[in-house]
């Protein structure tokens, strides 16, 4: 057993010891169905909190035959697996988390040689028909001597290793712009990996996808699974609905709630993915918070939201106002510093865990109230004071709804337009963004659908209170563009768009806005609905 060769199963261990532990096994009857395969090269990128070196730490304790796991494995899913005992405990593996390598040395440039160092002295250790020439030839920055060492065991002896890769991405997110350094470490990988018949599996973690030589890869092996599409391993990238269900269950906390703070991820094979680490913390705490902060500092979105990028800044208003926006996500180039477009830095944002993306639509927007929560700290006190105004006094507005004061709400509304006119404002797209940018604290209370489907058409938006907020009236609002508010009240009456809310015993309230072209003020009409 040693740190990098062979290593110990104490960190799944502890994982599984923990008083929330979510069974995650299934992951490796994945891995062991490439296993020895052309598809055993595996790149899976996760933001933060999204439990990649709990990943690695469970694959550590399966594969490695430094470890006796077969206790620690007992009753969870792989168990039932009919590979469980054909892998458990039968391989040499190199575990390397690269972020420990690169806090220990002085220079980025020094990685790679470190790296090697500490892995020769424990694989000289373990294989001691290694002549004492091999040993003592020094390993030089330019040389790939842990390559050559691993063809060497496996020629005398036929062994193969397991590689399990954490944080495999770092030194381009701490050392975005040692380009030397960066060609170096990618140069390494490639040659201790590509084309090594030593190598039976490589499992390799990090945040970012693999970085990109212009339209090429260096490490173009490996098979991707991403936060733009993570493929068949789309329930490993957080908790799943179900788990969650039986986390609030088991815990007593509202789903309904844990839902709006922290769903959101939706992939093909996984439509409603939680952020992991937050809903521990909430189920641990008792109580529904932004626990993003406490890993990571809304700073750090800061600095690409502020980028001025043509179209970035409407596109988060935008997403602000609960709307998506359409990207392009082949043009990113899987660095932080390559950023030249405002589909860059939106693509970014979806691997760094701020964004969500519909693969199917090619649409990016927020998902949960957590992350809405860290775009607002983000953008308070960096020139977005016209946004944050709006946002700030939506509480007003909303209140002012509540109270049919038709008058104040057009003096809102006219006031989120002027404070949010980055946006083209000329059509009723427009105005619907700027409605639900002005009502955003109403997400607190509501469940808020554009596009309804009611009696015989659409409703622009639809407040529904949230089970914990029934003394709220449902709100209907349609928008109308230079016509006339009470027009729009009268078109919810004709075409019965209360019809769909039969089921809906509370009260209502139906809300006409128009956008009058001429005077360049909005106008309100307020009714409320009586419901048997």
């Amino acid at each position: 057993m040693g740190i990098y060769l062979n290593p110990n199963n104490i960190g799944f261990k502890e994982a599984v010891a923990s008083e929330i532990y979510v069974d995650k096994t299934g992951l490796i009857e994945y891995t062991n169905k490439v296993f020895g395969t052309q598809q055993k090269y595996l790149c899976v990128s996760r933001p933060r909190r999204f439990g990649k070196t709990m990943a690695a730490s469970m694959l550590t304790a399966y594969y490695s035959c430094g470890c006796d796991s077969r206790e620690l494995f007992r009753g969870l899913q792989i168990e039932k697996a009919e590979s469980f005992k054909e892998h458990l405990n039968q391989h040499d593996l190199i575990f390397l988390n690269i972020q420990k390598f690169l806090s220990r040395v002085e220079k980025p440039e020094d990685l790679v040689l470190y790296l090697q160092e500490r892995v020769l002295e424990e694989l000289y250790e373990n294989y001691p028909f290694l002549t004492e020439k091999e040993k003592c030839k020094p390993v030089e920055k330019k040389t790939r001597k842990l390559a050559g060492i691993l063809e060497e065991i496996y020629k005398r002896t036929g062994n193969q290793f397991v590689f399990i890769i954490d944080e495999w991405d770092c030194i381009f997110r701490e050392e975005q712009h040692d380009t030397k350094a960066q060609t170096e470490y990618l140069d390494f990988l490639r040659d201790l990996l590509k084309d090594a018949e030593y190598a039976k599996l490589t499992y390799m973690t990090g945040i970012l996808p693999i970085k990109k030589y212009g339209s090429h890869s260096a490490l173009n092996m490996f098979m991707e699974f991403s936060m733009t599409n993570p493929k068949g391993l789309a329930e490993y990238v957080g908790f799943t609905e179900v788990e969650v269900r039986n986390l609030c269950a088991e815990f007593g906390m509202d789903f309904g709630e844990t839902k709006q703070w922290y769903d959101g991820y939706q992939f093909r094979k996984a439509p409603h993915v939680y952020s992991p680490k937050s809903v521990v913390d909430a189920m641990l705490n008792q109580e529904f918070d932004n626990y993003w902060t406490q890993t990571e500092t809304y700073e750090a979105l800061r600095i690409y939201i502020d980028m001025n990028f043509d179209g970035l800044k409407d596109s988060i208003v935008r997403m602000l106002s609960g709307e998506r926006c359409r990207i392009n996500t082949n043009t990113f180039a899987n660095d932080m510093t390559s950023l030249k477009t405002k589909d860059d830095v939106l693509t970014l944002l979806i691997h760094l865990g701020y964004l969500a993306y519909d693969m199917r639509e090619k649409e990016v927007f927020i998902p949960n109230a957590e992350i809405s929560s860290e775009f607002v700290n983000a953008i308070e006190g960096a020139g977005w004071n016209a946004v944050i105004k709006a946002i700030r006094t939506s509480e007003i507005l909303l209140e002012a709804t509540w109270k049919k004061d038709a008058d104040a709400v057009a003096e809102g509304i006219d006031a989120s337009h002027l404070e949010t006119s980055v946006l083209t404002y000329n059509n009723e797209n427009s105005l619907s963004c700027t409605i639900t940018l002005a009502y955003y604290s109403a997400r607190i209370y509501y469940d808020i659908f554009r596009e309804m489907p009611t009696g015989e058409g659409f409703a622009d938006i639809v407040f529904l209170p949230k089970n914990n907020h029934s003394d709220k009236p449902a709100m209907i609002i349609e928008l109308k563009w230079n016509k006339s508010a009470k027009g729009a009240i009268n078109q919810m009456k004709e075409k019965r768009y209360i019809k769909n809310l039969e089921s809906y015993s509370g009260n209502l309230l139906l809300v006409g806005i128009n956008y009058n072209i001429k005077t360049k003020r909005h106008e309100c009409v307020i009714e409320s609905v009586e419901k048997n």
